[in-house]
Protein backbone atom coordinates (compact mmCIF):
# COMPACT_ATOMS: atom_id res chain seq x y z
CA UNK A 1 0.00 0.00 0.00
CA UNK A 2 1.77 3.58 -1.00
CA UNK A 3 0.99 6.50 1.03
CA UNK A 4 0.28 9.45 -0.93
CA UNK A 5 2.08 12.61 0.22
CA UNK A 6 0.85 16.09 -0.28
CA UNK A 7 2.88 18.58 0.10
CA UNK A 8 1.60 21.61 2.61
CA UNK A 9 2.08 24.79 1.79
CA UNK A 10 4.16 26.95 4.76
CA UNK A 11 1.81 29.12 6.51
CA UNK A 12 2.30 32.36 5.57
CA UNK A 13 4.48 34.54 8.23
CA UNK A 14 6.07 30.97 9.33
CA UNK A 15 9.46 32.36 8.80
CA UNK A 16 10.87 34.25 11.30
CA UNK A 17 10.96 38.14 10.43
CA UNK A 18 13.77 39.72 10.39
CA UNK A 19 13.92 42.19 13.95
CA UNK A 20 13.36 45.69 13.22
CA UNK A 21 16.50 48.20 13.04
CA UNK A 22 15.75 50.28 16.29
CA UNK A 23 15.61 47.11 18.04
CA UNK A 24 19.26 46.69 17.50
CA UNK A 25 20.00 50.38 18.75
CA UNK A 26 19.37 49.16 22.06
CA UNK A 27 21.07 46.29 21.39
CA UNK A 28 24.47 48.20 20.73
CA UNK A 29 23.76 50.32 23.49
CA UNK A 30 23.55 47.38 25.55
CA UNK A 31 26.40 45.91 24.33
CA UNK A 32 29.19 48.58 24.19
CA UNK A 33 27.61 51.40 26.50
CA UNK A 34 30.83 50.90 28.71
CA UNK A 35 33.21 52.15 26.06
CA UNK A 36 30.95 54.82 25.11
CA UNK A 37 30.65 55.70 28.91
CA UNK A 38 34.60 55.61 28.90
CA UNK A 39 34.97 57.56 25.91
CA UNK A 40 32.42 60.45 27.98
CA UNK A 41 34.57 60.44 30.82
CA UNK A 42 37.74 60.41 29.26
CA UNK A 43 37.00 63.31 27.03
CA UNK A 44 35.06 65.06 29.75
CA UNK A 45 38.41 65.05 32.03
CA UNK A 46 40.21 66.64 29.33
CA UNK A 47 37.54 68.91 28.19
CA UNK A 48 37.61 69.97 32.03
CA UNK A 49 41.21 70.25 31.84
CA UNK A 50 41.23 72.56 28.64
CA UNK A 51 38.73 74.78 29.80
CA UNK A 52 40.77 75.71 33.45
CA UNK A 53 43.56 75.89 30.93
CA UNK A 54 42.23 77.79 28.64
CA UNK A 55 40.78 80.11 30.33
CA UNK A 56 44.46 81.23 32.06
CA UNK A 57 45.64 81.70 28.79
CA UNK A 58 42.44 83.83 27.22
CA UNK A 59 43.47 85.67 30.23
CA UNK A 60 47.16 85.90 29.57
CA UNK A 61 46.33 86.40 25.86
CA UNK A 62 43.72 89.68 26.53
CA UNK A 63 46.34 91.30 29.16
CA UNK A 64 49.32 91.00 26.68
CA UNK A 65 47.14 91.97 23.36
CA UNK A 66 45.81 95.11 25.82
CA UNK A 67 49.61 96.59 26.53
CA UNK A 68 50.49 99.22 24.38
CA UNK A 69 52.97 100.18 23.00
CA UNK A 70 54.31 96.25 22.68
CA UNK A 71 57.93 97.03 22.98
CA UNK A 72 57.57 98.83 26.77
CA UNK A 73 59.26 96.54 29.15
CA UNK A 74 55.78 95.49 31.29
CA UNK A 75 54.23 94.41 27.83
CA UNK A 76 57.08 91.91 26.55
CA UNK A 77 56.72 90.76 30.09
CA UNK A 78 52.96 90.21 29.45
CA UNK A 79 53.96 88.69 26.21
CA UNK A 80 56.75 86.42 27.39
CA UNK A 81 53.85 84.95 30.13
CA UNK A 82 51.33 84.37 27.49
CA UNK A 83 54.01 82.29 25.27
CA UNK A 84 55.55 80.23 28.44
CA UNK A 85 51.45 79.12 29.85
CA UNK A 86 50.50 75.58 29.57
CA UNK A 87 53.92 75.16 27.69
CA UNK A 88 52.86 71.23 27.48
CA UNK A 89 49.72 72.14 25.24
CA UNK A 90 51.17 74.18 22.95
CA UNK A 91 51.47 73.03 19.24
CA UNK A 92 48.42 70.45 19.62
CA UNK A 93 51.07 67.09 19.95
CA UNK A 94 50.17 66.10 23.88
CA UNK A 95 46.14 65.77 22.14
CA UNK A 96 47.27 63.72 18.95
CA UNK A 97 46.73 60.24 20.08
CA UNK A 98 43.27 60.95 21.09
CA UNK A 99 41.68 59.73 17.96
CA UNK A 100 43.92 56.98 18.15
CA UNK A 101 42.85 56.19 21.28
CA UNK A 102 39.32 56.14 21.20
CA UNK A 103 39.33 54.24 17.72
CA UNK A 104 41.73 51.13 19.41
CA UNK A 105 39.95 50.68 22.50
CA UNK A 106 36.52 51.13 21.07
CA UNK A 107 36.73 49.61 17.50
CA UNK A 108 39.20 47.31 18.01
CA UNK A 109 37.25 45.00 20.76
CA UNK A 110 34.05 45.51 19.00
CA UNK A 111 34.16 42.38 16.30
CA UNK A 112 37.30 40.71 17.94
CA UNK A 113 35.39 40.43 21.48
CA UNK A 114 32.65 38.73 19.75
CA UNK A 115 34.67 36.27 17.86
CA UNK A 116 37.62 35.62 20.75
CA UNK A 117 35.17 34.43 22.93
CA UNK A 118 32.85 32.57 20.69
CA UNK A 119 29.28 34.43 21.69
CA UNK A 120 28.92 35.54 17.69
CA UNK A 121 27.66 32.02 17.43
CA UNK A 122 24.97 32.46 19.55
CA UNK A 123 24.44 36.28 18.45
CA UNK A 124 24.36 36.23 14.97
CA UNK A 125 22.22 33.60 14.62
CA UNK A 126 19.27 35.65 15.77
CA UNK A 127 16.51 36.79 13.53
CA UNK A 128 18.64 40.13 12.84
CA UNK A 129 21.14 38.34 10.60
CA UNK A 130 25.06 38.68 10.56
CA UNK A 131 25.55 41.34 8.67
CA UNK A 132 22.96 43.75 9.51
CA UNK A 133 24.03 43.27 13.08
CA UNK A 134 27.49 43.94 11.91
CA UNK A 135 26.60 47.03 9.98
CA UNK A 136 23.77 48.52 12.44
CA UNK A 137 26.82 48.43 15.67
CA UNK A 138 29.70 50.31 12.96
CA UNK A 139 27.09 53.08 11.96
CA UNK A 140 25.69 53.63 15.18
CA UNK A 141 28.57 53.12 17.28
CA UNK A 142 30.73 54.82 14.70
CA UNK A 143 28.29 58.24 14.53
CA UNK A 144 28.37 58.20 18.17
CA UNK A 145 32.11 58.39 18.68
CA UNK A 146 32.46 60.47 15.95
CA UNK A 147 29.56 63.19 17.32
CA UNK A 148 31.39 62.88 20.72
CA UNK A 149 34.76 63.77 19.20
CA UNK A 150 33.31 66.84 17.02
CA UNK A 151 31.85 68.62 20.47
CA UNK A 152 35.28 67.89 21.59
CA UNK A 153 37.16 69.65 18.90
CA UNK A 154 35.09 72.80 19.64
CA UNK A 155 36.41 73.53 22.89
CA UNK A 156 39.86 72.58 21.26
CA UNK A 157 39.49 75.32 18.75
CA UNK A 158 38.29 77.99 21.90
CA UNK A 159 41.54 76.66 23.42
CA UNK A 160 43.83 77.26 20.71
CA UNK A 161 42.52 80.31 19.25
CA UNK A 162 44.53 83.09 20.90
CA UNK A 163 47.50 81.16 19.36
CA UNK A 164 45.31 81.72 15.68
CA UNK A 165 44.05 85.36 16.52
CA UNK A 166 44.01 87.05 12.85
CA UNK A 167 46.91 89.77 13.28
CA UNK A 168 48.62 88.69 15.96
CA UNK A 169 51.94 87.68 13.94
CA UNK A 170 53.97 91.05 14.52
CA UNK A 171 53.33 90.63 18.44
CA UNK A 172 52.94 87.19 18.98
CA UNK A 173 54.28 83.95 17.92
CA UNK A 174 51.76 82.46 15.72
CA UNK A 175 51.70 79.07 14.21
CA UNK A 176 49.83 78.65 10.66
CA UNK A 177 46.30 76.71 11.54
CA UNK A 178 47.17 74.32 8.82
CA UNK A 179 50.37 73.48 10.77
CA UNK A 180 50.60 69.45 11.17
CA UNK A 181 50.27 69.62 15.26
CA UNK A 182 46.84 71.78 15.37
CA UNK A 183 45.28 70.98 11.54
CA UNK A 184 43.57 67.59 12.22
CA UNK A 185 42.53 69.18 16.38
CA UNK A 186 39.85 71.70 14.98
CA UNK A 187 37.16 71.45 12.47
CA UNK A 188 35.63 68.55 10.75
CA UNK A 189 39.03 66.92 10.28
CA UNK A 190 39.49 65.48 14.03
CA UNK A 191 36.15 63.79 14.17
CA UNK A 192 36.71 62.89 10.63
CA UNK A 193 40.30 61.07 12.16
CA UNK A 194 38.41 60.08 15.06
CA UNK A 195 35.60 57.81 12.20
CA UNK A 196 38.98 56.38 10.29
CA UNK A 197 40.07 55.14 13.37
CA UNK A 198 37.15 53.59 14.89
CA UNK A 199 36.67 51.87 11.34
CA UNK A 200 40.43 50.85 11.32
CA UNK A 201 39.66 49.46 14.47
CA UNK A 202 36.80 47.72 13.62
CA UNK A 203 38.71 45.89 10.31
CA UNK A 204 41.90 45.05 12.57
CA UNK A 205 39.35 43.39 14.80
CA UNK A 206 37.99 41.02 12.33
CA UNK A 207 40.96 40.32 10.43
CA UNK A 208 42.98 39.41 13.61
CA UNK A 209 40.46 38.02 15.73
CA UNK A 210 41.93 38.82 19.38
CA UNK A 211 41.27 41.86 21.13
CA UNK A 212 44.87 42.96 22.20
CA UNK A 213 46.63 42.30 18.77
CA UNK A 214 43.68 44.36 17.41
CA UNK A 215 44.11 47.30 19.42
CA UNK A 216 48.42 47.11 18.75
CA UNK A 217 47.24 47.18 14.72
CA UNK A 218 44.72 50.20 14.68
CA UNK A 219 47.35 52.13 17.02
CA UNK A 220 50.21 51.12 14.66
CA UNK A 221 47.99 51.65 11.60
CA UNK A 222 46.64 55.02 12.43
CA UNK A 223 50.11 56.40 13.34
CA UNK A 224 51.09 55.64 9.53
CA UNK A 225 48.31 57.11 8.24
CA UNK A 226 48.43 60.27 10.38
CA UNK A 227 51.88 60.72 9.61
CA UNK A 228 51.20 60.06 5.48
CA UNK A 229 48.58 62.74 5.93
CA UNK A 230 50.05 65.16 7.94
CA UNK A 231 53.51 65.25 5.94
CA UNK A 232 53.11 64.11 2.30
CA UNK A 233 49.33 64.11 1.27
CA UNK A 234 47.93 67.64 3.09
CA UNK A 235 50.49 70.09 1.13
CA UNK A 236 49.04 69.25 -2.38
CA UNK A 237 45.89 69.30 -1.37
CA UNK A 238 45.56 72.78 -3.22
CA UNK A 239 48.15 74.29 -5.65
CA UNK A 240 50.88 75.95 -3.31
CA UNK A 241 51.34 79.67 -3.50
CA UNK A 242 55.01 80.98 -4.50
CA UNK A 243 56.96 83.51 -2.61
CA UNK A 244 60.27 85.35 -3.14
CA UNK A 245 62.30 86.28 -0.63
CA UNK A 246 60.43 86.69 2.95
CA UNK A 247 57.43 88.37 1.76
CA UNK A 248 55.12 85.53 3.55
CA UNK A 249 51.59 86.28 4.85
CA UNK A 250 51.08 85.84 8.43
CA UNK A 251 50.69 82.03 9.65
CA UNK A 252 51.17 80.84 6.24
CA UNK A 253 52.43 76.88 5.90
CA UNK A 254 55.64 76.99 4.22
CA UNK A 255 55.75 73.77 2.56
CA UNK A 256 59.26 74.00 0.67
CA UNK A 257 62.16 76.59 0.21
CA UNK A 258 64.64 76.35 -2.12
CA UNK A 259 67.20 79.30 -3.66
CA UNK A 260 68.69 80.15 -7.03
CA UNK A 261 71.33 82.20 -8.23
CA UNK A 262 71.25 83.73 -11.80
CA UNK A 263 68.06 82.30 -12.14
CA UNK A 264 69.14 79.04 -12.14
CA UNK A 265 68.16 76.34 -9.30
CA UNK A 266 70.93 76.54 -6.37
CA UNK A 267 70.06 74.49 -3.77
CA UNK A 268 66.88 73.59 -1.67
CA UNK A 269 65.91 73.97 2.48
CA UNK A 270 67.96 74.86 4.56
CA UNK A 271 71.79 77.33 3.26
CA UNK A 272 74.55 74.65 3.47
CA UNK A 273 77.40 75.24 6.36
CA UNK A 274 80.46 75.00 4.08
CA UNK A 275 78.51 77.40 2.05
CA UNK A 276 78.18 80.27 4.09
CA UNK A 277 81.42 80.10 5.76
CA UNK A 278 83.10 80.34 1.79
CA UNK A 279 80.52 83.60 1.74
CA UNK A 280 80.90 84.83 5.05
CA UNK A 281 84.13 83.77 6.96
CA UNK A 282 84.17 86.54 9.62
CA UNK A 283 80.42 86.26 10.48
CA UNK A 284 79.85 82.28 10.22
CA UNK A 285 81.92 79.89 12.20
CA UNK A 286 81.57 75.89 13.33
CA UNK A 287 79.69 75.69 16.13
CA UNK A 288 79.35 72.34 19.14
CA UNK A 289 78.11 69.37 17.27
CA UNK A 290 78.48 70.34 14.15
CA UNK A 291 76.54 73.10 13.87
CA UNK A 292 77.20 76.63 12.89
CA UNK A 293 77.82 79.62 15.57
CA UNK A 294 76.84 83.20 14.22
CA UNK A 295 78.86 86.04 14.99
CA UNK A 296 76.86 89.59 15.01
CA UNK A 297 73.73 90.42 13.32
CA UNK A 298 74.60 89.11 10.14
CA UNK A 299 71.84 86.44 8.89
CA UNK A 300 72.11 83.55 6.65
CA UNK A 301 69.43 85.21 5.00
CA UNK A 302 71.31 88.20 4.56
CA UNK A 303 74.80 86.61 3.41
CA UNK A 304 72.96 84.26 0.80
CA UNK A 305 71.11 87.95 -0.50
CA UNK A 306 74.60 90.01 -0.55
CA UNK A 307 75.85 87.16 -3.22
CA UNK A 308 73.51 87.14 -5.60
CA UNK A 309 71.00 84.40 -4.07
CA UNK A 310 67.45 84.14 -4.39
CA UNK A 311 65.10 82.65 -1.58
CA UNK A 312 62.22 81.17 -3.02
CA UNK A 313 58.95 79.53 -0.77
CA UNK A 314 55.82 77.14 -1.27
CA UNK A 315 53.47 77.69 1.08
CA UNK A 316 50.39 77.50 1.89
CA UNK A 317 48.10 80.31 3.28
CA UNK A 318 45.67 80.76 6.18
CA UNK A 319 42.75 81.31 3.79
CA UNK A 320 42.97 77.24 2.82
CA UNK A 321 41.91 76.03 6.32
CA UNK A 322 38.06 75.59 5.57
CA UNK A 323 38.91 74.43 2.61
CA UNK A 324 41.36 71.63 3.58
CA UNK A 325 39.19 70.42 6.49
CA UNK A 326 36.11 69.65 3.55
CA UNK A 327 39.15 68.24 1.65
CA UNK A 328 40.00 66.01 4.45
CA UNK A 329 37.02 65.45 6.24
CA UNK A 330 35.85 63.72 3.03
CA UNK A 331 38.59 61.24 2.16
CA UNK A 332 38.38 60.34 5.38
CA UNK A 333 34.42 59.73 5.44
CA UNK A 334 35.19 58.15 2.48
CA UNK A 335 37.74 55.73 3.66
CA UNK A 336 35.94 55.08 6.84
CA UNK A 337 32.88 53.82 4.74
CA UNK A 338 34.91 51.52 2.40
CA UNK A 339 36.80 50.07 5.66
CA UNK A 340 33.62 48.91 7.37
CA UNK A 341 31.94 48.00 4.02
CA UNK A 342 35.08 45.43 3.96
CA UNK A 343 34.52 44.75 7.51
CA UNK A 344 30.43 43.59 6.47
CA UNK A 345 31.91 41.54 3.76
CA UNK A 346 34.53 39.54 5.79
CA UNK A 347 31.72 39.24 8.57
CA UNK A 348 29.35 37.16 5.70
CA UNK A 349 32.02 35.65 3.84
CA UNK A 350 34.58 34.38 6.19
CA UNK A 351 33.37 34.45 9.81
CA UNK A 352 32.06 30.47 10.80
Amino acid sequence: MTAVTVPVRPAEGASPRPLPWRRMAWVSWRHHRIALGGVAVFLGALAVWLWIAGTSLHHAYAAAAACHPASSAACQNLIAGFQSTNVILKGGFVLQPVPALIGAFVGGPMLAREIETGTFRYAWTQGFGRWRWTLAKLVLVGVAVAAVAGAFSVLVSWYYQPYLASGNGTVFSSPSPLSPGLFDLRGVAFAAWTLAAFAVGALAGMLIRRVVPAIVATLAAYTGLDFLAGNVLRQHYLTPLVAKGSNLPGSAWITSEWWTKGGKFAFGGRPPIDLLQQLCPTSFVPGPGGGIAVKGSFTPTACLAQHGYTQWSDYQPASHFWPFQWIEGGWLLALSALLMAVTIWLVRRRVT
